[in-house]
């Protein structure tokens, strides 16, 4: 069930394409415009660790973070983390659902609709108390219109679905649909996606606005983000090649990646293996230039972020040193880390 502006939203009837129409009514609805319009104008917060410590602010209320690569989530208390986002999304949708009442926050980097309706029951585990009905506030910031290179003459909506191709749109209105079915209260805060999202160059090339998010979780403000190296972690390599390497265990299909153990305050990285095939495409890869790399790993390799290869590289490197996956998790027990009194994570 949505609301946006504290109003029951009602889908169009009588549609031929009723995700379609639903999808670009919500885009369309003045709230969630001005809502964009707002978050167009909030500075982009550059957030990194290091920088923070080099300040001397106060570590137990600045850098209580986690931080959520692409197909993971995380779901955090407000008592004892104050900050949670993920960025490097292109593609790929950035996703808070935070309980008004709690505070409790929820944060997830959807990269398919095929993760999306297991992937939100995950969240709402410790969200929703199935004895109440609770208010739920829900952000979406990340996808664009990447693939619609002759994007309507300059009008502020689709005139067909056909515009509309590429993976951006499948993402974003299958979470729409799966939150509009679901009997929660989802109140609809920010649909930051698709031409909401969407900048072009003087040749008309599309590019996100925002590839990334923060939320303070006391009190629900999310404001536009980029992390650096020293605030994606810990274990930023293991978690990356994680995410790739999970399509091949099916006991992750349809599911976000579980990181952060709420109860715990601590990231539980669960044992995933790669076989000798990892390794000889990633002896491939290191041999290809930059170029060639982003067209044949990334979804929109025009609008990527200046680290994706560097990143690619690296995982690559991991993959070659550490061929075998039981070098990584003995026994295929779980990676622990715990938080460390100045905000950062120690290996358990």
């Amino acid at each position: 069930m949505i609301f946006v502006g504290e109003q029951p939203f009602a889908a169009p009837v009588a549609s031929q394409s009723p995700d379609y129409d639903t999808f670009v009514a919500l885009m369309e609805h003045p709230f969630l415009v001005n809502a964009s319009e707002i978050l167009n104008a909030i500075p982009e917060r550059k957030f990194s660790f290091s920088r923070d410590r080099e300040s001397g602010s106060d570590r137990s209320e600045d850098t209580s973070w986690v931080y959520v690569f692409q197909r993971e989530y995380a779901t955090v208390n407000p008592e004892i983390v104050k900050f949670v986002g993920t960025d490097e999304a292109t593609t790929c949708v950035g996703l808070i659902i935070r309980n008004r009442e709690s505070g409790m926050t929820s944060v997830a980097h959807m990269d398919s609709p095929d993760i999306v309706d297991i992937g939100l029951t995950q969240m709402m585990t410790w969200l929703v108390d199935h004895n109440a009905e609770v208010e739920l506030d829900v952000h979406l910031i990340g996808g664009f219109e990447d693939a619609s290179p002759n994007h309507m003459n300059g009008s502020t909506s689709p005139k067909s679905r056909t515009e509309l191709n590429g993976y951006s749109f499948p993402l974003c209105t299958k979470i729409v649909k799966s939150l509009l079915r679901r009997e929660e209260k989802f109140h609809i805060q920010t649909l930051h996606v698709l031409w909401h999202n969407t900048r072009r160059d003087f040749k008309g090339n599309a590019y996100p606005i925002f590839n990334g998010l923060l939320v303070e979780t006391s009190t629900g403000i999310v404001t536009p983000a980029n992390f650096d190296r020293t605030s994606r972690c810990p274990d930023e390599i293991v978690r990356r090649i994680r995410v790739t390497a999970c399509c091949q265990d099916p006991s992750w299909d349809g599911k976000l990646l579980d990181t952060y153990d709420t109860l715990t305050d601590r990231i539980v990285i669960a044992a995933c293996f790669w076989t000798s095939y990892e390794m000889h495409k990633a002896l491939r890869l290191q041999q290809l230039p930059d170029s060639a790399i982003l067209l044949n790993c990334s979804t929109s390799p025009s609008a990527e972020g200046p680290d994706f290869v560097e990143n690619l590289r690296r995982q690559c490197e991991y993959v070659i040193r550490h061929p075998h996956w039981r070098q990584t998790f003995p026994k295929r027990q779980p990676r622990i880390f715990e938080r460390t009194e100045d905000g950062g994570w120690r290996r358990c």
